[in-house]
C-alpha cells in the first residue's frame, strides 16, 4: 500500500521481485517474469535498466513512437 498521490513506478521494483516463483510445465521453476509489458507511464531509463539486471525483457510503449494499444 502506498499513499494516493505515489507515482506507480516507484513501486515497480518492490512488485517484479515480490513476484512468487512459477512452476513450467517442464517442472522447472521460473523466479522472475519473462516480460514486462508496461504503458507510457513506466518508459523511463531507469526503469528499462532496472528490469534488464533482472533478465526480464522489457515490453514498454515508448512516447510518440508506439501506441499502447500494440501491447
Amino acid at each position: 500500500m502506498t499513499a494516493a498521490n505515489v507515482h506507480d513506478t516507484h513501486e515497480l521494483f518492490p512488485l517484479v521481485d515480490s513476484v512468487p516463483a512459477v512452476r513450467l510445465p517442464s517442472g522447472q521453476r521460473r523466479f522472475r517474469p519473462a516480460k514486462l509489458h508496461g504503458d507510457k507511464a513506466y518508459a523511463s531509463r531507469k526503469n528499462r535498466s532496472g528490469l534488464r539486471l533482472r533478465g526480464i525483457a522489457a515490453r514498454i510503449a515508448r512516447s510518440g513512437v508506439e501506441s499502447k494499444e500494440r501491447l
